[in-house]
């Protein structure tokens, strides 16, 4: 199925239009029908010769209702812009041609309406359309001349909808959905409905999903049932029509602009810098603006960044993306002010004097669908996933000075400047403490205010810093133990003399080595410690392991005390040592005996 908007001025027999080509009443309310006046969105649907579906979103003409008109033009990717032959050009026929170009609508017909009543003086509607339409996506379309009421023309009308739609590119069924709601209503024995126009990705019966309502609260529904053109189906594909059967909420808790999400592949946002499309100065809109998002209308604040630039503060968080297009008007009129292209959903803050100039100098350069080198740059780090929810296409390849790791896109210059800083702290604290047992890595992902924390093990691989029982320390191994040098000296000496005479607590509290100063030693590979508080040197092992390999096998541990000389608080703790090493094995609670 293919969604098909209207566009045109009050009168011009938009709703007649598709009452013709479809044979139902788009005007769906008594009071329409009843003054022969669109007042809020209609929809029809038929099929085409080549037997494509197609639906129609019929939209107001009266500027009054112009909030209704943009809610039913801006999720369609397709207009028919229709002028009446009788009529010519008229002011609400400007207002919706801006509307189409601030949607950014690429795709359409001009239809020239009432052809029954053309006059010979009559203006020249065609000359008219294309030149108001010059410089929009529409001046060139194919234009064509119908008559609602005598038939004239529709046949070609649906013959050149035809060629139009086979002409369109796919839309992607495995996007995530984003669909606008449009209307809200209770069915009994069924519950709430919303309906919308669906432009990518796909809807099943038994979805979970996100409603996203009019306070920018995300409450979790699931799909009951689904239609299109009141027809049950199982699943629905864009672009369509669609009526969905929600179980979860009631319908007079949903209302236009709520939004129908797939959990998690939209970031919601308040704040968004934009750039206009279209001549309009922002530095001349007003500062408390109305902007058009899907069907969604909020107030919103604009600060300028420049004439083409600026920033947009929302009064409530909306789900956008890189590349969407809004309507800006102004809270007082009814007239478009203009398009706006949705650039950075994210922005950086705006805190010093010239801050909002260079902000605009680097928007300026920004291509449609952004900018990933910029936007990976600008934070050092990002995970691919959060510019997918953003709607930033990541190319293959990366751009150059881009790096992926594990799920995260890295500045190549930024991971290079955090190895220096981790390196630095890291030097500088030992040089100042020989003693400082190293840096915690929650330290660590704090003083270099990491992004996010799995990037420490990259900055760790690139910065010269080596992780050690949990520490970060300098991969050089510092000389010196400051002023506990001298005691671990002697230390040392008196070790190498009786190796498994392992000191006692008064000896190292008379050489005044505690805790921190042995565990200092050990780090640098000095010194050996054990359970039980026994202290030796790193060769005891393989000393051990030489007068054990002598003894008759299995021994016991007063046999292996007596050949080493020591005592049990040293003994003890040196053979289970030798069995966790695999060098020595425990065969009953009395007996070991070497690994051959």
């Amino acid at each position: 199925m293919r969604v098909v908007a209207t566009a045109g001025h009050v009168d011009h027999g938009k709703s007649a239009l598709v009452r013709a080509l479809t044979g139902v009443e788009p005007d769906r309310w008594e009071e329409e029908r009843r003054r022969g006046l669109t007042i809020d969105l209609g929809f029809a649907g038929t099929t085409l010769p080549s037997g494509e579906q197609i639906s129609f979103v019929d939209v107001p003409g009266h500027e009054r209702f112009l909030g209704n008109m943009l809610a039913g033009l801006g999720p369609a990717p397709v207009v028919l812009f229709v002028v009446a032959v009788d009529e010519g050009w008229q002011a609400q026929s400007g207002d919706h041609r801006d509307a189409v170009a601030a949607l950014g609508i690429q795709h359409g017909l001009i239809v020239l309406t009432k052809a029954d009543l053309a006059r010979p003086d009559g203006p020249d509607a065609l000359a008219q359309a294309r030149r108001e339409l010059a410089g929009t996506a529409l001046a060139d379309a194919p234009a064509i001349r119908v008559s609602a009421r005598t038939g004239e023309g529709l046949d070609d009308l649906r013959t050149a909808l035809d060629t139009l739609l086979a002409s369109l590119p796919a839309p992607d069924d495995s996007a995530p959905v984003r669909l606008w709601v449009d209307r809200a209503f209770a069915i009994r024995g069924a519950g709430c409905v919303i309906t919308g126009t669906l432009p990518d990705g796909t809807l099943r019966v038994g979805d979970t999903l996100d409603l996203l309502d009019a306070h920018g609260r995300p409450r979790s529904v699931q799909v009951r049932g689904l239609q299109r053109e009141n027809r049950d189906v199982d699943q629905l594909h864009g672009t369509s029509r669609a009526a969905v059967n929600l179980r979860g909420v009631d319908a007079t808790a949903v209302h236009r602009g709520d939004v129908l999400l797939t959990p998690g592949a939209f970031d919601l946002t308040r704040l968004v810098d934009v750039r206009g499309v279209g001549s309009e100065d922002l530095t001349r809109v007003p500062s408390e603006v109305s902007v058009h998002a899907g069907t969604a209308a909020v107030t919103a604040r604009l600060r300028p960044l420049d004439a083409r630039h600026a920033r947009l503060t929302l009064e409530r968080p909306l789900p956008l993306r890189v590349g969407d297009r809004l309507v800006l008007r102004g809270t007082a009129g009814r007239a478009v002010l203009g398009g706006l292209e949705v650039l950075d959903v994210d922005p950086p803050e705006l805190r010093r004097r010239g801050a909002a100039a260079r902000r605009a100098e680097e928007l300026e350069v920004r291509e449609h669908g952004g900018d990933v080198l910029a936007e990976v740059r600008r934070r050092g780090a990002v995970e691919e996933a959060v510019l997918q929810r953003r709607g930033l296409h990541i190319p293959d390849p990366l751009p150059a000075g881009l790096r992926r790791l594990d799920g995260l896109l890295v500045d190549e210059e930024a991971l290079g400047a955090w190895a220096r800083t981790l390196q630095r702290i890291v030097t500088e604290r030992t040089a100042a403490d020989p003693l400082w047992e190293g840096l915690a890595p929650r330290e660590a992902r704090t003083a270099l205010d990491l992004p996010t924390p799995a990037l420490l093990d990259a900055v760790i691989d690139v910065s010269g810093v080596r992780r050690v029982d949990g520490r970060l320390r300098s991969a050089s191994v510092p000389t010196g133990l400051g002023p506990a040098e001298a005691s671990v000296a002697r230390l040392e000496e008196r070790l190498r003399a009786t190796p498994f005479a392992a000191p006692e607590a008064e000896d190292l509290t008379a050489l005044r080595l505690g805790p921190r100063e042995l565990a200092a030693a050990e780090r640098q590979g000095r010194l050996l410690r054990l359970p039980d508080g026994v202290v030796l040197l790193p060769t005891a092992p393989a000393l051990a392991m030489r007068e054990l390999a002598a003894l008759p096998q299995p021994f016991t541990t007063s046999q292996a005390r007596q050949a080493l000389g020591t005592t049990r608080r040293v003994a003890i703790p040196l053979l289970e040592h030798l069995d966790g090493r695999g060098w020595t094995r425990r065969l009953d609670g009395t007996l070991r005996e070497v690994v051959r």
